[in-house]
């Protein structure tokens, strides 16, 4: 029992940054924008909230500032890539390598090992637990005793959804997306619809980032996010780029790192061998996906290109 409840928590605790990457990085998308930045961009929410934290001594401070800081990142992105039409795959490239330079580089100049802001940001009272839930059997480790942010990360797929499909901005990102010639000629101004659409990426990879960092450890270590944008790239790609189902598949990578570290404990001197679950369960989900497509695109044997 107790090992289920800690997979099923470990399962939110795990999906909650992809969550918000992968919500951040619908939007880019459908605005047919390939923001490969997302990982340098968690990176930036991370790293710049525990800084900021440490700076100010405010938790709520320190993610606003990051928020900031990885917009700004986001602003050099969509310059280069919308305004300057450079390639994507290369300026997203840059700012995560970039980001990942810009911190190591803050730590040495710091003379810190990692940014440890543990004596201003209690984590356990940071976790919310819900009256008469937190005490069901399983339930209770699923539904309460997270943090603020990993709420919201779940109440944003909703969110987004709505925003998606049922607003006239959502219209915009997805006709731009479409077809940008026939959104200029109805007069929909597509570069600022693509900025918009990046900036709320960014914001979305702050929050991702500062969760990760600030709400779950209250430490910044050197490349935390461990290729956690990527996965929230393979995750937009496997669900079609739809808001619930591309998030079911980040909820799926959270629980391949919640069997990794949990199954690890039993494993002796193999442990090691579990870290590479998540990476290798992305591996087959998107050879799955891929082969199903494949399938869906053939007709009597004829396959359309």
């Amino acid at each position: 029992m107790n090992l289920l409840s800690n997979i099923l928590y470990d399962m939110i605790y795990h999906s909650a940054p992809l969550i918000l990457a992968v919500l951040g990085g619908l939007f880019a998308h459908k605005a047919n924008v390939l923001n490969i930045g997302l990982e340098g961009m968690m990176l930036m929410g991370a790293f710049s909230s525990t800084l900021f934290v440490m700076l100010t001594g405010n938790l709520w401070i320190g993610v606003l500032l990051s928020v900031l800081c990885t917009l700004i990142l986001g602003l050099i992105f969509s310059f280069f890539g919308i305004t300057m039409k450079s390639n994507f795959i290369i300026t997203g490239f840059g700012i995560n390598i970039f980001v990942l330079a810009l911190s190591s580089f803050m730590l040495k100049y710091l003379q810190m090992a990692n940014i440890n802001v543990s004596s201003i940001v209690n984590v356990t009272n940071l976790k919310i637990n819900i009256p008469f839930i937190k005490d069901i059997p399983i339930v209770g480790s699923l539904l309460s005793g997270h943090t603020l942010i990993t709420y919201i990360s779940f109440i944003l797929i909703l969110v987004v959804s709505i925003v998606m499909y049922k607003t006239k901005f959502g219209v915009y990102v997805r006709v731009v997306g479409e077809n940008e010639e026939a959104a200029k000629s109805v007069g929909i101004n597509s570069t600022a619809i693509k900025y918009a659409a990046v900036l709320i990426g960014a914001a979305l990879c702050a929050l991702a980032g500062a969760n990760l960092a600030v709400e779950r450890m209250a430490l910044f270590t050197n490349n935390m996010t461990a290729g956690r944008g990527f996965i929230a790239i393979a995750a937009i790609y496997c669900g079609g780029a739809k808001p619930v189902k591309s998030s079911i598949y980040a909820v799926i990578f959270g629980l391949a790192k919640s069997l990794a570290i949990n199954l690890a404990l039993f494993a002796g001197p193999v442990s090691g061998l579990f870290e590479i679950v998540p990476y290798l369960m992305i591996v087959i989900v998107l050879f799955a996906v891929s082969a199903v497509e494949s399938r869906r695109t053939k007709i009597r044997g004829f396959k359309l290109e």
